[in-house]
């Protein structure tokens, strides 16, 4: 298993940026065995959460065990604490787009991946969440398959904010300095609720939706909510909630199982063809 760390210049956010990323490239055979043939690698972009950065993964799961055992590249970029979004104003801070075009091209051209929508993935935590949503529907054409854990779906939320909270992302400013103008927020191009419809209405493929949160996690609300809205649209999800909190032990058990659910294997048992909406509970 390699696991590598890149800097690069960025032209979306206009200075060097760096990633890490996992590739299952270094395996070593029985004496004696056929190598197996090489094929472009299936690949999943994950994005950490508020606070965290390119390293949060690694650090705080087994994802490259099991990344290894299926053969999958993951791209884990830094998106700082801007909730991977194209900041109005700021010609250096096109996070969206950095995260929905430009970092799935060099990839592709640094590393042996699969160009094939079908094949790549984009996922995330909390803050991440969010931008795995908000990205994989805005970007729809480039990304297959979306999980969303504990998603940072905080629009409403950011809407009738003020400056009260003890805590900085909680504050009015600080939201506005994310999304910009707080009253044209809802049904935006920023807002995932809002991207999904208008994918259904366009009648354009919507990426297979993989969604999950911890029964004790504050943000399981507006999960349930995506759920519904999901099933109201006629689009197929797997949403799974049990027992857990806004925390990397959740966070651990569910990038397994979301790898597992990936179609990562002609013969695999599971994966978007199975995705349903409605309530899977946690063994």
């Amino acid at each position: 298993m390699a696991l590598v760390r890149v800097d690069f210049i960025s032209e979306s956010l206009k200075r060097p940026v760096e990633f890490t990323a996992i590739l299952p490239l270094d395996k070593l055979g029985w004496p004696g065995a056929s190598k197996p043939e090489r094929k472009p690698l299936k690949t999943l972009y994950l994005l950490h959460g508020i606070l965290g950065d390119h390293q949060d993964w690694v650090s705080g799961t087994r994802v490259q065990r099991w990344a290894q055992e299926r053969d999958l590249a993951v791209v884990m970029p830094s998106g700082e604490n801007g909730f991977y979004l194209d900041h109005p104003g700021r010609g250096d801070l096109q996070y969206g787009e950095f995260i929905g075009r430009e970092l799935v091209a060099f990839t592709r051209d640094l590393f042996p991946l699969s160009r094939r929508r079908e094949d790549t993935f984009i996922a995330g935590l909390s803050m991440g969440g969010f931008g795995a949503l908000r990205n994989g529907l805005r970007y729809a054409d480039a990304f297959g398959a979306i999980g969303a854990f504990s998603s940072a779906l905080v629009l409403e939320s950011a809407v009738s904010s003020d400056e009260s909270s003890p805590l900085f992302m909680g504050q009015r400013s600080y939201y506005e300095s994310v999304f910009g103008d707080l009253s044209t927020l809802l049904g935006s191009d920023k807002d995932p609720s809002a991207l999904l419809r208008g994918l259904v209405a366009r009648g354009e493929p919507v990426p297979a939706l993989y969604v999950s949160c911890g029964t004790e996690d504050f943000l399981l609300p507006a999960s349930r909510a995506f759920r519904e809205l999901a099933a109201s649209l006629g689009v197929p999800a797997t949403y799974v909630e049990g027992p857990g909190g806004h925390d990397w032990d959740f966070w651990d058990a569910h990038i397994k199982r979301f790898i597992d659910w990936l179609p990562l294997a002609a013969d695999a048992a599971s994966g978007m063809d199975s995705g349903h909406v409605g309530r899977t509970d946690e063994d």
